[in-house]
This record gives structure tokens, sequence and C-alpha cells, in this order.
């Protein structure tokens, strides 16, 4: 009633001075609206300096993760903006009590900016949902960020309409009727975060790939470790610390290999071959036979079968064979197999094939050089050579 009396007094006023009744209708409620909105901005910082300092108070002598994360994405800073709108949408009445159609203006306005708040709210629950899942040591591996940022495109898309609506004065629903008719045009600019989400779930509920993942992308475009999966793109730190971005639907739509097996399992593949020069197999004479078992230890005990005689490319690969189990860095419970593959131009091919206990790429390639250069040294010990090419 303070305000009425205030603009009966100041329209009375400015009428008394010779001014336009029209004019100063619309002076003394222009001069209370903008009364009405200090009053509210005042009342604004007053309740965040009460409920938001509190809150604060609260948080730092009972830090639990609910309240932290309220603070941490804003949802009562939000929530407390609507309080001076919702005062300002019920006191517009009687500061326009002539002019209705500022009045109209100005109650929309005021429902633009409840609304606004209120979906950013929402989108802090949104994003609090998203750290306590990603919080838990058991949802790590799930990607939720993809899931949140279509939740996020759905909120606010929901909010625009209904904005829209209040702005254009019709009903949100008869709105969003009228979207079915340019459905196209939204698949089209929706196009990568329909696929993106499809392609989320996919790969989510498949449990294709993770966060932490190596993986390889057989055009080259990515080789490394996944840092983040979201609604549009899927981020790799490649090895030489490079960042790649691709699509997540490419990932579903074509190959890619994950080496999280090779991770999760007990060692890490080794395979390589030994080239043998064709020329110099020959079958062991009891002799050399005598001297294998003399200069190399691990051939000490050798014995073939009873009425073969094996050549000399065939105690090699029993040498290996035996050097690679006595190594404690070769699982020896995973397959390890020595195999004479098909003689090319080249020679004979002489494939090693065992696991690595060490997966990590550094002592990877130092562990397997290391056991391929004493494989290499100890060809002539079984007069054998390995190819080597020459004009």
């Amino acid at each position: 009633m303070l305000v009425v009396d205030l603009g009966k007094w100041m329209n009375k006023i400015l009428i008394d001075w010779g001014i336009d009744p029209k004019v100063a209708d619309r002076f003394d409620e222009t001069i209370i609206a903008l009364l009405m909105i200090a009053i509210a901005i005042g009342l604004n910082y007053l309740c965040q300096a009460i409920l938001i300092g509190g809150m604060k108070q609260y948080t730092r002598r009972k830090p639990h993760l609910w309240n932290t994360l309220l603070m941490k994405r804003k949802v009562f800073h939000n929530l407390i903006h609507t309080i001076p709108a919702f005062l300002v949408y019920a006191l517009l009445p009687m500061a326009f009590v002539r002019g209705k159609d500022l009045l109209l203006i100005s109650q929309k306005a005021c429902a633009v900016y409840i609304i606004f708040s209120l979906l950013l709210a929402v989108n802090g629950i949104l994003l609090m949902i998203m750290d306590i899942y990603d919080g838990k040591e058991s949802m790590k591996n799930r990607p939720m960020k993809g899931f949140i940022q279509v939740l996020q495109v759905l909120l606010f898309f929901v909010g625009g309409i209904v904005i829209i609506a209040i702005i254009v004065n019709k009903s949100p629903a008869s709105l969003f009727a009228g979207l079915g008719a340019s459905a196209a045009i939204l698949m089209l600019v929706f196009k990568d975060s329909i696929l993106g989400f499809v392609a989320g779930i996919q790969l989510s509920a498949n449990d294709m790939v993770r966060p932490g993942d190596w993986i390889t992308l057989p055009s080259g475009a990515a080789n490394g470790t996944v840092q983040e999966i979201t609604l549009n793109t899927v981020k790799i730190q490649n090895f030489d610390n490079t960042i790649s971005t691709v699509p997540p639907y490419t990932l579903v739509s074509s190959p890619f290999q994950n080496w999280r097996g090779m991770v999760q399992s007990g060692g890490r593949r080794v395979m390589k071959n030994i080239t043998l020069d064709l020329t110099t197999l020959q079958f062991c004479t009891p002799e050399m036979l005598d001297r294998y078992r003399k200069e190399i230890p691990l051939m000490a005990d050798y014995q073939p079968e009873a009425g073969v005689v094996p050549t000399n490319s065939q105690v090699y690969r029993v040498y290996i064979e035996r050097y690679l189990c006595s190594l404690p860095v070769v699982n020896q419970d995973l397959d390890l197999i020595i195999s004479q593959k098909e003689a090319t131009m080249y020679g004979v091919p002489i494939q090693v094939y065992f696991f690595s206990r060490n997966k990590v790429w550094k002592e990877y390639e130092r562990i397997q050089s290391d056991i391929f250069d004493h494989l290499l040294a100890m060809v002539p010990k079984f007069d054998l050579k390995v190819y080597q090419y020459s004009d």
C-alpha cells in the first residue's frame, strides 16, 4: 500500500506542475518500478549475504560431499536469485496501475529471469551428479560426461522453448507441436549431438573404451591415451604429447584397437623373426652336439630323441626356448612359441613369440632389445649365420 500511496502522491505533484497526465502516469510508474528493482537488488544481496554466507560457514564446519558440491556448482546462488524476481513480479501490478502494456512487458522480463535462474540451478544439480558419479571409484571407467551434456542440451532446449513461449505469449505445448514440422532442420542442427549421444551409449554399454585406455586408430589419426569422452568428442593424448579429437561415432562406425586387454593381462606380446641363412642349415654330427653341450651351459643336458638326427637350426630353436624360460621377465604362464616359418628368398625365418611381464613401453622395448641382441649373438655358436642382404 505504501508503494501505491507513493505513486498517487508523485502523480498528483506532476499534474500540479502542469505535466500532461499520461506523461505523469508513465513517469511516476517508471520511478516506482525502478525503486522496486533497487529494493529487489538490495534484497538479493541481503539473501546472498545471509543464506549463502550461512551455508559457507556450515560447509567449512561440516564439509560433506553434498553441501560442498552445492556451493561449488552455485545451486543455492541461482535459486536465491529467484527470490527478488518473485517479489518484483508480485509488486509490478501495484507499480503499473495504468500502464497495462508496461506491466505485461515487465512481468515477462521477470518470468524470463526466474526461468533462466532455475535453469542454471538445475544445470548445477546435473553437474553435481556428474561430480558424484566421477568420484566413485567403481564408476570412473564409465564416461558420464556425455550423458550429462545430453541432459544439459535437453534442459536448455526445453527452457529456451518456454522462454520463447512467454515472450511471444504462446503456449509452450503449441510451440513444441510446431517443432514437428521442422524436425528435419533440428536433426541437421543437432546431428553431431544426436550421433554422439547414441555412440556414447554404445561405447559405454559395450564397454568399448574408457578414459585411460590406450587406443590406436588404423587411419593414424590417433595413437595414445583417452583423456576425456564427451558428447561430441573423444580427446586422445598421443604419445608425442599432441592431442587428437575424434567424434564418438567414429569409434563405433570404424574399427580401432584398444590395448586395455594387454594392460590388464599378465604380459605384453613380443613377436619377432630371426632370419637364418639357408645355406648354413645342416645336420648335427656327434662332435657338433658335444661342442654345443660344452660351450653353451643351457644345452649341457640336451639329448635328441632316439633315432633322430637334429639340424643345427632345430637345436638353436631348443636353445631359444630354454633361454626364454630362464628369464624372470618372460611370463611362462602365457604362450611361448618358437617356430620356423616358410623359407623365402631372404632365408629361413625363426619366429620368436612370447610375453614380457613388464608392459611399460620404455622397459618393454629395452627387454625385447636385450633378448634379441643375445639371440642374434648366439647364432654363430650353432654354426649358423643370420641372413644379411648384400649386392
